[in-house]
Formats: C-alpha cells, sequence, structure tokens
C-alpha cells in the first residue's frame, strides 16, 4: 500500500550521503512546498567543512530534485540523493527543455520549475507479500554458471526494491533505518516515483554517445523524455548512424555467442540463460536493424551512464521498460556522436 506522506528533513538519515558542499554542487536553497519542515541555518561562514547538518540539507534538497526530474520523465538514472554525471545530464536535458540555460546545476530558476510539481519527496508503502517472497539467489557472474540458474531473478529484497522505487538499495536502507525490508507489512519510506504523468508514443529515439543519454522525440523533435545510458567502447563501438526498431521483447532469455564477445572466457559455450531482472539485457530487448544490437536494461543500474557496454545501449531495468511502452516496430532511431 502506497500513501503519501509528510517527511522532516531527515536530518540524521542523510548525513552520510552527502559529500562537502563545493563549487561543483547546487547553492540554491529550496523554495517554500508543501510537506517540507524549515531548511537548516547556514554554516557560519568561518567553518572550514560543511556542518553534518548543512551536508543533509543539502542531500535531501538533491534528493528532492532527483525525485522530481525522474517525475518530469528526465531520469537521473538511479535515486541516490548525490550531484552527479548522470543528474547533471537530467538537469541539463530538463533545463533545455524549459527554456532554461543548460547549465546541469541546481541553480534557484531550475529549482523553481521542478518545484511546480508540489507532490511529497517521499512515499510511505507498506511492503507486499510479493516484494518478500522471492527467491532470492546471488546471481554469479560467470555466464556459464548464470545459464545453470532457472530464473535470474533478485538477490534480495533491496534489490528488487531499488528498481521498484528507481533507487539505489543504500539510498532505502538509509532511509529506514531499523527497519526489515524483507518483512511483508514493514511499513518503509521510498522516493515518490509513483503515477507519474503519462508520455505520448515517441516518434523518434536519439541516443548520443557523448552525452550518454536517449531521448525520446515527438515527430517534431520535441524531447518527451530523457534517460542515462551506457553505449558502448573502444571494443565495441555504438553503431553510429539511423536504424529503427525491428521489435519489443520483455523478459528476454539472453542468447549467449561468445564468438560474438571480444573478452568472452576461454571455454565458453553458446548458451541461453533464462529471463528475469538479472538477466545480462535485463527485463526489456529492444532489437534494432542493426544485427546483434539493441536498447535494453541491465542488473546492474548503477553503471549505468558511468561504465561502457558492448556496443548496445543500456539503460536501467525500469527505464528500458517504459521506453519499450513508448515505441514499436518501424520507430526511427538515431545513433549519433
Amino acid at each position: 500500500m502506497l500513501k503519501t506522506t509528510r517527511i522532516p528533513l531527515l536530518i540524521a538519515l542523510l548525513a552520510g550521503l552527502a559529500g562537502p558542499v563545493g563549487a561543483a554542487q547546487p547553492q540554491a536553497q529550496p523554495a517554500a512546498r508543501p510537506n517540507a519542515a524549515a531548511p537548516p541555518q547556514a554554516a557560519a561562514p568561518a567553518a572550514q567543512h560543511a556542518p553534518a547538518t548543512t551536508q543533509a540539507a543539502e542531500s535531501e534538497r538533491l534528493l528532492r530534485a532527483q525525485v522530481l526530474l525522474d517525475r518530469a520523465h528526465f531520469s537521473p538514472g538511479e535515486i541516490d540523493g548525490a550531484y552527479g554525471s548522470n543528474m547533471r545530464q537530467a538537469l541539463a536535458g530538463f533545463q533545455k527543455a524549459r527554456g532554461l540555460d543548460p547549465t546541469g546545476k541546481l541553480d534557484d530558476a531550475t529549482w523553481n520549475a521542478l518545484n511546480t510539481d508540489p507532490t511529497p519527496t517521499l512515499l510511505t508503502y507498506t511492503l507486499a507479500d510479493t516484494d518478500v517472497a522471492g527467491p532470492f539467489q546471488r546471481v554469479p557472474d560467470d555466464m556459464m554458471e548464470k545459464a545453470k540458474l532457472p530464473t535470474l531473478g533478485y538477490a534480495t529484497p533491496a534489490e528488487g526494491l531499488g528498481e521498484k522505487f528507481h533507487a539505489s538499495p543504500a539510498l532505502l536502507e538509509k532511509l529506514n533505518p531499523g527497519k526489515d525490508l524483507g518483512r511483508a507489512g514493514e511499513q518503509i519510506v521510498v522516493p515518490n516515483v509513483i503515477g507519474t504523468p503519462a508520455l505520448t508514443p515517441a516518434a523518434r529515439v536519439v541516443v548520443s554517445k557523448e552525452a550518454r543519454i536517449l531521448q525520446l522525440q515527438d515527430a517534431g523533435g520535441t524531447v518527451l523524455a530523457q534517460y542515462p545510458v551506457s553505449s558502448g567502447s573502444d571494443h565495441d563501438p555504438l553503431p553510429i548512424g539511423n536504424w529503427k526498431i525491428e521489435g519489443v521483447h520483455r523478459n528476454p532469455t539472453y542468447h549467449y555467442n561468445p564468438k560474438l564477445f571480444w573478452d568472452a572466457k576461454p571455454g565458453d559455450k553458446k548458451t541461453t540463460v533464462a529471463a528475469g531482472p538479472n538477466n545480462p539485457v535485463g527485463v526489456v530487448w529492444i532489437d534494432l536493424t542493426k544485427p546483434h544490437y539493441g536498447i535494453h536494461g541491465t542488473p546492474v543500474p548503477a553503471s549505468v551512464g558511468k561504465s561502457e557496454s558492448h556496443g548496445c545501449i543500456r539503460l536501467t531495468n525500469w527505464s528500458a521498460s517504459e521506453v519499450a511502452g513508448l515505441v514499436q516496430a518501424g520507430t526511427e532511431v538515431v545513433l549519433q556522436d
């Protein structure tokens, strides 16, 4: 069960999430909003390091901005309450779409534009039987060992909850000290990413290698949504050019052919890996007209936008699932530098 809840600044809980507040961090103070406590007083100018309360207030502000970006369909990737490269690109995309200077920083104008959505940052959620039923099992790294498993499910309840609420398991545990994330009926707080406005189907998918983002656009080029991606490497570069989507496959099995991978282990053989969120391509495979290439999910959401791929376009599972519902066979795909 979900319900909105009035959550304080979570000073003690979030203090450990925020790093030192420096030039790279957004400096704007949050605007007043419903269901929000007043921000703590600023640190004295003479302080060499930001006190824990100021760091926690900064982290709370970043957490709210990440939730609102996610709700606006400019995904910061895995919500973690920290300012990183994925959030910078999400802010820049949101700013450009709103006619603001695309600095990638959380300035006053951007904060005010985000806060037109008055939704509370967090929800109270009661763990359901399905959240904790499992089976939970650690998934081995070795592909041959993966192929022995009957399903590629979650390793822990926290991993599944993280994907459900677009958050890092570490953030969920930080927000819920002393809570048992594996017990049905436990009430926890989670990022409020439920009930976001629906999007219209996309006319075009555009992937930028340099920016590490995927955008969904309408026929006129207006950006409908943006997501961080991992896309290619020196060994397996992104196939720059214009392609089309051939089909969308949810909960796919994975057909592993070591001949297609330069880093395959000696002795690896062709095999099939069962479906599941920890399948190598996650919960969705969107096939492209370029043979052996696709847009897909990943079992490691924290790596998206921060790692390389074998040439395909890799998103978090929740983003891949959303994209899959907004494209179809024949949708144009532009892969660019």
